[in-house]
């Protein structure tokens, strides 16, 4: 039976917190930072939790069962 392998991309996007939820970073916020403005672009610095629909997908990425 072959090893089941975590995909390498996802496990550089999301990380796990202690009560097993999961976190990732914003999008837009790499560049052409100069015609967002100040609110929009401190907002994008915080991350968030990963949302109910998407988390299933996100777990079997990251080999979470």
């Amino acid at each position: 039976m072959p090893k089941v392998k975590t995909n390498s991309g996802a496990k550089k996007r999301f990380a796990l917190t202690g009560t097993g939820k999961v976190k990732r970073h914003h999008a837009f916020h790499s560049h052409i930072l100069t015609k967002k403005s100040k609110k929009r672009k401190r907002n994008l610095v915080h991350d968030d939790i990963v949302v109910k629909a998407d988390m299933k997908q996100v777990r079997e990425l990251l080999c979470l069962r």
